[in-house]
């Protein structure tokens, strides 16, 4: 379904843009934009790849309307990835995450619509459906603003929607790497917030073909979201086979996440054994 377009992806060196690319490299598009604020991590990736004449490498940030406008030439198909993901970082500084997570998903759709783009999907997170967190309600607004986005554009064929899931297993900054990190550097317990604590996991591969099968079917104000396993955050500890300590729930911080109102990673039906989780986490 890519073979003619030009896609973009802001936040395009980040852990779903950068196995996005991967992924594409093998039957690539006409052009893969990937749109990211640092230049290390784009070289990095152009290594990876081996520099192919089928992508396009953007320095700029979503902050950045004149930026993105630029970009978007040509562009057919833009999947917004780009955020401000650390919880920590979002309570402290919450300005830098209104101005990347809300404005910046604002200027994504004002130089798509100037663009003429004909899809634009979002890359949102459990963290946006009933937020109690500075990350959360920043995604549930870039939610709302790219749904809404259908409203105003007129006579324009630009399609706006929203895919929602949990947490992807090994993803820069997610709980696996870092225990990994910890393990490897000879910490004896893993600390843990609280023994009740579960989260939705979703493994890369069934992440970007989610994303692709939104891309193919979507015909704007959607918002998809998977049917996703949970974990219980003490079964993670015993799969990595280490003891942990109970260290207190941070701020901002549940003890069950939901992808929909009634639909929490508590209630899950779905939750997975230590062995299961070994398996998924092997990669």
């Amino acid at each position: 379904m890519f073979k003619d377009k030009f896609i973009l992806v802001t936040g395009g060196t980040g852990s779903f843009g950068s196995a996005f690319a991967k992924h594409l490299s093998i039957d690539p598009p006409k052009k893969l934009i990937i749109f990211s604020t640092g230049w290390e991590r784009q070289e990095s990736l152009r290594n990876e790849l081996g520099n192919p004449i089928w992508a396009r490498w953007f320095i700029g940030n979503v902050r950045d309307y004149e930026r993105l406008y630029q970009a978007f030439e040509d562009v057919d198909i833009v999947i917004h990835a780009a955020a401000i993901k650390c919880i920590e970082t979002c309570e402290k500084d919450p300005e830098e995450a209104l101005k990347t997570n809300v404005i910046g998903t604002q200027n994504v759709i004002r130089a798509a619509l100037n663009r003429n783009v004909g899809k634009v999907l979002l890359i949102s997170t459990d963290k946006a459906c009933e937020p109690c967190n500075t990350y959360g309600a920043s995604k549930a607004m870039a939610e709302r603003l790219m749904i809404n986005a259908n409203n105003y554009k007129g006579s324009k064929d630009v399609r706006f929607s929203v895919v929602r899931y949990g947490n992807v297993i090994n993803s820069n900054g997610s709980v696996i790497p870092k225990w990994r990190k910890m393990i490897a550097d000879g910490v004896k317990e893993l600390p843990v917030t609280d023994e009740n604590m579960t989260r939705f996991f979703y493994p890369m591969q069934d992440a970007i073909q989610f994303v692709i099968n939104a891309l193919s079917k979507m015909q704007g104000g959607e918002v998809y979201i998977p049917r996703i396993p949970s974990i219980r955050i003490i079964d993670l500890a015993a799969a990595l086979e280490m003891p942990y300590k109970v260290v207190g729930i941070r701020a901002g911080e549940k003890i069950h996440e939901s992808l929909e109102p009634g639909y929490d990673s508590g209630s899950n039906p779905e939750v997975l054994s230590v062995e299961q989780i070994k398996e998924l986490i092997k990669a």
